[in-house]
C-alpha cells in the first residue's frame, strides 16, 4: 500500500491504496458509506480467462459493487451477486468470501460480444440484457440464507444497486463504479477500478445498518463548518457525489481518503480502518471430491469419465482437479 502522508489535507494518517474498502461517515449531511479502490486483485480476476474487454468492464464493475456491499458483512460467511440475463454477457457471479476474499466469472457468447463491439454497442446495461440480479448472504449451513433479487431491465449496476436498497431495505442510495485498463510504467497494461456507495441515514433510520468497522480515527473538523445547515440533505451528499470523475475512481494517485476529502471537506468527513481484500478462490480438492460424491449418481460420474479420469476445472481460478472414478466406489463401501 502506498504510505504517503495527507498532512497537506490536515490529515495526520497514511493513505490507503489498492484493493482495499475504507468505511466512512458524513454527520452533517447523515450520509455514510464506503469507496473501494482494487488493482492487482482485480487484474487477476479478469486476466485469468482473457476476456474481451467489453466483458472483463462488466464483470470488474459486479467485483466492485459486491466489495462495497459484502465488505459491510459483519460475520464469517459469504456474499454471492449473480446475473442471469439475455444479453451478451449472459451470467456473472462474484463470490466474496468475508472479510476479505473475492473471485469473480463471467460467461458470455463471443459472437455476440464481437457484433457488439462492431456496433459500439458495449456499455453495460447493454452487455448484459434483461433478466436479474441476485444478492445473496450465506452465513453457514446451520444460518437460514438471505436473498434480494432485483429486475434488470435494460440498466447498469449503477441503477439496479439504487432500485435493490430502495426496494429491499427503504434506503436512499447512491453507487458510483469505474473500471478503465491503465497503462504502469514498465509493466503493461492492467486493469483497475472504484467505486464509491453513499446511503441517507438520519438519525431515526441508522439502526437498520450495521455498525462500520474500525475505530473512527479520524475527522477534520478545521474544515469542517459548525454553522452548515442543509434543508436537503441527502440532495446535497448527491450532488457531491455525482461530481466524481471516472478517471478519479480508477486513478492510482487518487487514494480513498483524497476523494473523501475532496468531497466533503466543507463539511467534515470521518474515515475508518481500511479493510483489504484479495482474490481468492473458495475451491479445493477436497470440496471438489465431496461435491462429486454428494451430488452425482455413480452412473452420472461414470458419463464424465474421459482417458480413465473425471477432470474438473474451476471456472473462477481454472485451477483443474482429476479423480479417478474408483476413489468413489471405494468410499461407498466403506
Amino acid at each position: 500500500m502506498s504510505q504517503t502522508s495527507l498532512s497537506t489535507y490536515g490529515l495526520d494518517r497514511p493513505e490507503s491504496g489498492d484493493d482495499v474498502v475504507v468505511p466512512f461517515t458524513v454527520d452533517q449531511l447523515d450520509v455514510r458509506g464506503r469507496t473501494v479502490r482494487l488493482g492487482a486483485a482485480l487484474d487477476g480476476i479478469l486476466t485469468r480467462h482473457n476476456y474481451p474487454a467489453p466483458v472483463a468492464r462488466v464483470l470488474g464493475e459486479a467485483v466492485v459493487l459486491a466489495a462495497l456491499i459484502g465488505s459491510s458483512l459483519k460475520f464469517e460467511g459469504r456474499f454471492i451477486l449473480q446475473t442471469q440475463t439475455d444479453g451478451p454477457v449472459n451470467l456473472v457471479v462474484v463470490d466474496l468470501d468475508a472479510p476479505d476474499g473475492l473471485r469473480g466469472y463471467a460467461r458470455f457468447d463471443a459472437d455476440q460480444v464481437m457484433q457488439a463491439i462492431a456496433q459500439g454497442e458495449t456499455r453495460t446495461q447493454q452487455m448484459l440484457g434483461r433478466g436479474h440480479l441476485a444478492m445473496t448472504v450465506d452465513q453457514g449451513s446451520y444460518m437460514e440464507r438471505y436473498q434480494g433479487i432485483v429486475a434488470l431491465d435494460g440498466g447498469s449496476f449503477e441503477d439496479v444497486a439504487h432500485t435493490y436498497f430502495q426496494q429491499s431495505e427503504q434506503i436512499p442510495t447512491m453507487v458510483r463504479l469505474a473500471v478503465a485498463e491503465h497503462s504502469e510504467r514498465g509493466k503493461g497494461m492492467h486493469w483497475r477500478a472504484g467505486g464509491t456507495l453513499v446511503q441517507f441515514l438520519p438519525p431515526y433510520g441508522e439502526n437498520v445498518m450495521a455498525d462500520l468497522p474500525g475505530d473512527g480515527d479520524f475527522d477534520n473538523p478545521e474544515t469542517a463548518d459548525p454553522n452548515f445547515v442543509e434543508n436537503d440533505k441527502w440532495t446535497t451528499a448527491r450532488a457531491l457525489v455525482a461530481t466524481i470523475a471516472d478517471d478519479e475512481l480508477v486513478d492510482p494517485d487518487v487514494s480513498s481518503e483524497r476523494l473523501l476529502f475532496r468531497l466533503f471537506n466543507e463539511t467534515g468527513v470521518r474515515v475508518f480502518d481500511p479493510v483489504e481484500m484479495e482474490e481468492r478462490c473458495t475451491c479445493s480438492a477436497e470440496r471438489i471430491e465431496g461435491m462429486l460424491r454428494d451430488n452425482f449418481t455413480a452412473e452420472e460420474r461414470a458419463e464424465m469419465v474421459v482417458n480413465g479420469e473425471i477432470e474438473v476445472v474451476c471456472e473462477f481460478c481454472s485451477a483443474d482437479y482429476h479423480f479417478h472414478p474408483h476413489e468413489f466406489d471405494e468410499q461407498a463401501d466403506r
